[in-house]
């Protein structure tokens, strides 16, 4: 599965989820390793830089429409920046299998939430 316009069409399908905010990077992540077959840290670098442009774009069009919270996004900005840095520094420090391994049982653990999990949970009163 080398054929570029694989990894074209998986980066246009999954940028669609990422403009609606619904994790595209991670299932790029699971695209890049399974079929695409990349080592665990070469496809977590692929992803970041995937995720600036979808970022970008998909921004402008929150911001037009004017469902930024910023109050809540300044905050997590911070805090992001600061775990961001701190945890790719861990992840380059560890093995990639375990790596891999650990984002299986995350993505697994996810699924099963959504799949079992009790209805939709309402957002905290701002």
């Amino acid at each position: 599965m080398n054929a570029w316009w694989w990894d074209a069409l998986a980066g246009a399908l999954t940028g669609v989820l990422s403009g609606f905010g619904l994790g595209g990077g991670t299932l790029l992540m699971v695209y890049m390793t399974l079929p695409g077959k990349l080592e665990q840290h070469a496809a977590q670098s692929v992803n970041l830089l995937y995720f600036l442009p979808c970022a970008g774009a998909s921004l402008i069009s929150h911001i037009r429409e004017k469902k930024v919270e910023f109050k809540a996004a300044i905050p997590a900005i911070g805090g992001g920046l600061i775990t961001g840095a701190l945890g790719a520094f861990i992840s380059l420090q560890l093995d990639a299998s375990w790596l891999r391994r650990a984002f299986g049982i995350g993505m697994l653990a996810l699924g099963l939430r959504e799949t079992f999990g009790k209805g939709a949970r309402q957002p905290p009163e701002r």
